[in-house]
């Protein structure tokens, strides 16, 4: 299910500002229309050259970018809105980086350098730039807002409550989204639903999720919210 909502409002103009030509033009007008109102007619010509003015700049105005950064509908990366499907791909190439993480760790391989790929490729840690990652299994650090946090969750660092979820390890990860959720301009998707880990013994493990993404500058899609949790079990 996907569904598009409100605007995501930080990267959208709210107005398409005239330039002072067609302001101008725009109060010239409502002057003729008062005094025509008024009954002064001897300046019908004028009035409609005006009007034809006035929609000229206003479909100008319409057709000119609404902000900067360009149309309200492009994206800083590939200028694409995002999609469902692109969501289900980058949710699918996660689960497959997870099962990585932790073969590498099987075969003895350098794990915190996949786990390291993992989080480049896929979140969008950086300068200037706010992460939400409430891991599953994080009580005393509940939110990893460092790659350098989210390093030590998927790979473990002693003394600390991270056990090293992605070196458990699973053999495989699959999906059921309750539903996506894409902004009317296209910019940011969010998923919920319940994710499935197998572990070796072939056991499933539910959990429940919420990711948030936007489109990266090289045009693959971000997470910049995680959050994951057990479902409630009232014994």
């Amino acid at each position: 299910m996907t569904r598009d909502v409100g605007p995501h409002r930080s990267r959208r103009a709210e107005t398409c500002p005239l330039d002072e030509d067609a302001r101008s033009t725009g109060r010239e007008f409502s002057n003729l229309h008062r005094r025509a109102r008024d009954g002064v007619h001897n300046e019908k010509l004028t009035a409609t050259a005006l009007v034809a003015t006035g929609a000229l700049a206003l479909a100008a105005c319409n057709e000119a970018p609404a902000s900067e950064g360009g149309d309200i509908a492009a994206t800083e990366g590939s200028g694409e809105a995002i999609t469902g499907a692109e969501v289900a791909a980058a949710q699918q190439a996660w689960g497959e980086g997870i099962v990585a993480i932790g073969q590498t760790f099987t075969e003895d391989g350098d794990f915190r350098a996949r786990a390291q790929e993992h989080i480049n490729t896929h979140y969008a840690y950086g300068d200037d730039q706010t992460i939400l990652f409430k891991p599953t299994l994080a009580a005393e650090d509940q939110f990893r807002e460092t790659n350098e946090e989210a390093l030590s969750y998927f790979v473990d660092t002693e003394g600390t409550e991270d056990g090293g979820f992605a070196i458990a390890p699973y053999t495989a990860v699959r999906w059921e989204n309750n539903g996506t959720v894409i902004s009317e301009d296209g910019t940011m998707a969010v998923a919920m639903g319940n994710y499935y880990f197998t572990g070796t013994n072939g056991a499933e493990t539910k959990v429940e999720y919420s990711f948030a993404y936007e489109r990266g500058e090289d045009g693959d899609l971000d997470i910049v919210l995680h959050h994951s949790s057990l479902p409630f079990s009232a014994n």
